[in-house]
């Protein structure tokens, strides 16, 4: 109700200062009214649907009211930005810049006294409110809004009261994923830690050392460091060991805001949603001030990113399933944390990969899959498999602007680089990952890490399907490469430029 009243509050100020704008400016206002009025409207809709995305009008609820103040002058800031992007690709500048930036000035002066106002008139009425109680019976009941479940010493009894704990999961996750959690947690067993919390201090601060189980009941999408998290957990863990969180997967994120809001309004919403939230986080201009505005909360996960991080972190999946749209996994720990140091988020990244005498090397590629997507390759492999042509089928890793890049190569022009620093040659066998390079035979393994990967590989002129004809193309290419190396290169090129050009060969 509060959010519902500072929108309200916020739309009022808005209106007022584009009247204050309009009133300012030297001219008949009447005029500017009918003219700025449909401008103003699509205005209004971009101010509401940031707000919206960065959680403004929640704002004045939180008791941190520096942070607060400071989230409300970013937020207007990206307003700022958004406006005046839109004025410059539509060259709108016949409107008054005047009256569009003073409204957005002018309203955030307003929207910060005002709120400076009200978290003084709040502090100062909890101060009293403490002071008055602070002395009155059962205050040590009082609990924080978010602690961890049985997990303190002092808080636990001589028994475990599994009851309680039975009652407390029900309540906070569903009958449903209460059932789906007890076919792989001991509920009633003291080695299973049943916790709520968005932090890895709450797991680290446990006096016990291990737990068989951990179970936590709040979503990774609200977690600030995921990685750190996870690690905290492996570390709680001994091999074997089981963990069980949930989290919202891109494609039910996309759903629901569609759903929620009404036509039109939705996919604006969902657009500025996809830009804040998605894009922004990918490039180091923007990844800070996305961190500083949204505190990590409420972030979009696809299930690649999250299972990828897991992976990473030293877990496998043993089993997942889409309960209450949320998505339940449970996995097990199998290895310590591999601790990837400056994983990249951006558009440009550098995938390891086998090269000459087995070295690794960084081959550079456009980013076509989600972040973290390439720890996932024997978790894809083990449940969908090859398809023709020997990449992974039904790979749910590759984004959609992915695919139009892998169609057109353009995922592959910043493999030049690795063309120029002489890790790659321009023909020769595809570099591989590690995971990929067990499938083949010791044969075509040994031949592999003798020779130098290329560019164009000898796939587009053999056009195998399966994965023994890729093997067998490039024994046969390899072969010949010992012996006549130049011109096996020589012919092996020309064939699949005419492969390409004229028959259309394309790997899927």
């Amino acid at each position: 109700m509060k959010s519902f009243t500072s929108f309200v509050i916020d739309l009022l100020i808005v209106l007022a200062s584009f009247v204050f704008c309009v009133w300012l400016k030297p001219g008949p206002g009447v005029t500017y009214f009918v003219d700025y009025s449909g401008s103003f409207l699509f205005f209004l809709l971009i101010w509401v649907a940031v707000s919206v995305v960065f959680e403004k009008y929640r704002l004045l609820v939180s008791s941190l009211w520096v942070a607060g103040l400071k989230r409300i002058l970013l937020i207007n800031l990206i307003i700022f930005f958004f406006i005046t992007s839109l004025m410059y690709v539509f060259q709108s500048f016949n409107y008054s810049r005047f009256i569009v930036l003073g409204t957005v000035g002018a309203a955030t002066v307003v929207e910060l006294t005002f709120g400076a106002l009200f978290y003084l008139v709040s502090s100062t009425r909890i101060k009293f409110e403490n002071g008055m109680i602070q002395n009155m019976p059962g205050l040590d009941r009082v609990k924080p809004k978010e602690e961890p479940y049985l997990v303190h010493k002092k808080r636990l009894p001589i028994k475990y009261d599994f009851k309680q704990r039975e009652e407390y999961l029900r309540n906070e996750i569903g009958h449903e994923a209460y059932q789906y959690v007890i076919n792989y947690a001991a509920i009633d067993s003291p080695n299973t830690l049943v916790i709520a919390t968005t932090t890895r201090f709450n797991i680290d601060a446990q006096i016990r050392h291990t737990f068989e189980c951990i179970i936590n009941v709040r979503r990774v999408n609200d977690f600030r460091y995921i990685n750190k998290y996870f690690e905290s957990v492996n570390a709680k863990l001994p091999i074997g060991g089981i963990f069980i969180d949930f989290f919202e997967t891109t494609n039910m994120r996309k759903k629901r805001i569609l759903a929620k809001f009404p036509p039109g309004i939705n996919y604006l919403y969902y657009s500025a949603d996809f830009i804040i939230k998605r894009i922004f986080p990918k490039f180091l201009l923007t990844k800070k001030l996305y961190f500083i505005l949204t505190r990590g909360e409420n972030r979009v996960l696809s299930k690649a990113e999250t299972f990828g991080r897991l992976y990473s972190c030293g877990f496998e999946i043993l089993d997942e399933l889409v309960i209450d749209k949320a998505l339940y996994f449970v996995c097990i720990k199998v290895k310590e944390p591999l601790f990837p140091q400056n994983p990249s988020y951006g558009p440009l990244i550098g995938l390891e990969r086998i090269g000459k005498g087995g070295k690794t090397i960084k081959v550079f590629k456009m980013r076509t899959m989600h972040p973290f997507a390439e720890y996932l390759q024997d978790y894809v492999y083990v449940k969908a498999g090859l398809q023709e042509g020997g990449k992974f089928k039904d790979d749910f890793r590759v984004t959609t602007i992915g695919r139009i890049m892998r169609k057109f190569w353009l995922d592959e022009l910043p493999m030049l680089l690795n063309l120029v620093k002489g890790d790659l040659k321009l023909f020769g066998v595809r570099p591989l990952s590690r995971q990929y390079f067990k499938l083949y035979t010791p044969e075509l393994q040994k031949l592999r890490i003798n020779n130098k990967p290329g560019l164009i590989p000898p796939f587009y002129v053999d056009n195998p399907r399966t994965l023994e004809e890729i093997v067998s193309s490039e024994l046969r290419y390899l072969k010949s490469y010992a012996k006549h190396p130049i011109r096996t290169d020589w012919v092996y090129f020309w064939k699949a430029m005419f492969n390409i050009v004229f028959r259309k060969f394309r790997s899927k």
